[in-house]
């Protein structure tokens, strides 16, 4: 299908862009039943939404004619979640309507809004901003609606993700009740389509993609690896992958910061985006990304919206996204227009089950697998040195250069061994050190299935000893915590604690017995560096051992038995009290105290 039906303008300037064929979502809003109709339409990100809503709304704003009127009040406006993808809509529309004569004004927070009214006044066709800067221009007579023909809502699903459910409500309130209304959105939840029903007439449902395979030019991957080596992993993956340009997702700026700070250490070319930047700062983020002088971009939820980088190849969410629809999101980053992309989410060991819930929920399939290990990266580090050395061996040396290598080697002749060896060393210099991962022991489902109770019970775990008891202040509170990030566990794989004077007991599930053993093998972090971890007995994996014998962990003295109740049955006593400290007189007990030789006072005041 090519597009045919539309304006003759419009078409050339498809062809100036290369534009063959419409995408899905294209050939969906030009077909023959959704012209001049309420559109509600679900696509995922970056797949030629922006042209297809320009193509759509061109019989409102041309009526027929080649051309577009002078400009004067808006005839169409488009409202965006952020400023980047407002500006990014803006561009498209202004080479889509350029033969036309089509002119295209903004309205951004963080832009000055006395241009945008200046840019107002002068005459638009299409306004493309954001909801709080459209409703303020709204408010202050700078925008007209009268004369609108059309409205668009880009990206609505997320515009409802970021609080502008109000800012939305009021727009649509203030424009002529006859008008078109498009709604784009990757997602369709209750809200959007809440929304859509109160403010859309009759619309048509277009579900481009919808039952098949979400992203379908995404492949996603799942690595488990351990709570406290997250960014090593993400390191290694950054050296595996070597992507012309990769997004780091984290949950808050201050992870944002600390994983900036790190891979910048390191080496990497690294950019941040959170919500702490200026306007100016992200602007000049965004542009060291798209000039190559920065590859990897880490980044939080709602810093990368509307973000648009094409040659971004691989998203790595190095924590978690909170539900489904931000997984989409995310890697919807990656995988646009046609491109191929990778996904990768890093799961720590405690939230395997969290994050097998969010990717069933999102309808995609995921690869589950190690984190990528120092040696895999030396290896692919091989393979590519290789190849850059035969291609720098084989290129035609200039004569200057000649003559440089004879004077070198007259000088001091070298071996060829060392000549490679040079070329190569010289090759790897500006190369990040891969990070040591511990290696990882994929669960089999069927050791899972041997042991269904997931704690251990009656002396069926193993036994390990760390080196600080109750006079270091161990408490379960803390010690469960820092078990399941040491030692790669869930809480489930935790058996029974005994805490004595100098150490404490730990019983772990028979499965998960040497995982927790080489994890515990490692260096800890900060505080917790001093603690060792040492297995009570030799073992064997799956081996079922006996608790620790009563020398090694004396049982709690039992309680004294008390006396029989009414109905005759024994019943254990209280523990006996202390009588070494006396207890502190509380408040007003001043002057109780009886004296020798007062009478003792019974119940009721009597004298006993």
């Amino acid at each position: 299908m090519s597009f045919v039906g539309i304006p003759a303008a419009l078409q050339s300037a498809l062809a100036s862009r290369g534009y063959g064929a419409p995408t899905p979502v294209q050939s969906a809003v030009l077909a023959e039943g959704a012209a001049g109709r309420d559109l509600l339409v679900s696509a995922q990100t970056g797949s030629g939404k922006t042209v297809a809503f320009g193509l759509s709304i061109a019989p409102e704003l041309l009526g027929g004619a080649e051309r577009l009127p002078p400009p004067s009040a808006p005839l169409a406006i488009v409202v965006a979640p952020t400023r980047e993808l407002a500006l990014q809509v803006k561009a498209e529309l202004t080479w889509l309507y350029a033969p036309a004569g089509g002119r295209i004004a903004s309205g951004v927070g963080g832009m000055d809004p006395i241009a945008e009214k200046r840019q107002l006044l002068a005459g638009a066709h299409i306004i493309v901003g954001t909801p709080g800067r459209l409703c303020d221009h709204l408010e202050r007579g700078n925008l007209k609606p009268d004369a609108l023909r059309v409205v668009v809502l880009d990206e609505a699903d997320e515009m409802l993700d970021l609080g502008f459910r109000e800012e939305l409500e009021a727009i649509l309130d203030r424009l002529p009740p006859e008008r078109r209304t498009l709604m784009f959105s990757a997602t369709v939840p209750r809200a959007i389509a809440a929304l859509a029903k109160s403010y859309q007439r009759d619309a048509l449902r277009l579900e481009v993609g919808g039952g098949g395979e979400a992203h379908g030019d995404i492949t996603y991957r799942a690595m488990a690896v351990a709570p406290h080596e997250i960014e090593r992993a993400v390191v290694n993956l950054l050296r595996l992958e070597d992507p012309p340009l990769a997004m780091v997702f984290c949950a808050t700026r201050a992870a944002v910061a600390r994983l900036h700070g790190n891979l910048a250490e390191r080496g990497f070319p690294t950019v941040a985006l959170s919500g702490e930047l200026t306007q100016a700062e992200r602007l000049r983020a965004l542009q060291a990304l798209r000039d190559g002088r920065s590859r990897v971009c880490v980044a939080t939820d709602v810093a990368a919206r509307g973000i648009d980088l094409p040659e971004l190849d691989l998203v790595i969410h190095a924590e978690l996204p909170r539900d489904s629809e931000t997984l989409l999101h995310r890697s919807g980053r990656t995988g646009r227009a046609g491109r191929k992309g990778t996904s990768v989410l890093l799961v720590p060991h405690p939230r395997r089950r969290l994050a097998e819930r969010l990717i069933g929920a999102a309808k995609v399939t995921a690869t589950w697998g190690p984190a990528p290990s120092a040696d895999a990266v030396l290896a692919r580090d091989a393979e590519r040195l290789a190849e850059q050395a035969r291609g720098v061996l084989t290129e035609e040396a200039s004569e200057d250069d000649l003559a440089l290598a004879r004077r070198l080697l007259a000088d001091q002749p070298i071996a060829p061994e060392a000549l490679a060896a040079a070329l190569v060393k010289m090759l790897r210099a500006p190369l990040p050190a891969p990070e040591e991962i511990a290696e990882q022991r994929p669960e089999r489902r069927e050791a899972r299935r041997e042991a269904p109770e997931a704690a251990p019970r009656g002396g069926e775990g193993v036994w390990f000893r760390l080196n600080i008891g109750r006079n270091g202040n161990a408490d379960p509170r803390w010690l469960l915590p820092f078990l399941c990030r040491r030692g790669h566990l869930t809480r489930q794989e935790i058996g029974r604690i005994r805490i004595l004077g100098q150490e404490t007991m730990v019983e772990i599930a028979p499965y998960a017995a040497e995982r927790f053993a080489a994890a515990a093998r490692q260096a800890g972090d900060g505080e917790d560096e001093d603690i060792r971890i040492q297995p009570m007995q030799p073992f064997r994996q799956g081996a079922r051992e006996a608790p620790p014998r009563a020398e090694q962990a004396p049982a709690p003295r039992p309680a004294k038995p008390g006396k029989p109740d009414k109905k005759g049955k024994h019943v254990a006593g209280k523990p006996p009290k202390r009588f070494d400290k006396k207890p502190k007189p509380g408040p007003g007990t001043e002057g109780r105290k009886r004296d020798a030789g007062a009478p003792r006072l019974g119940k009721r005041g009597r004298v006993a």
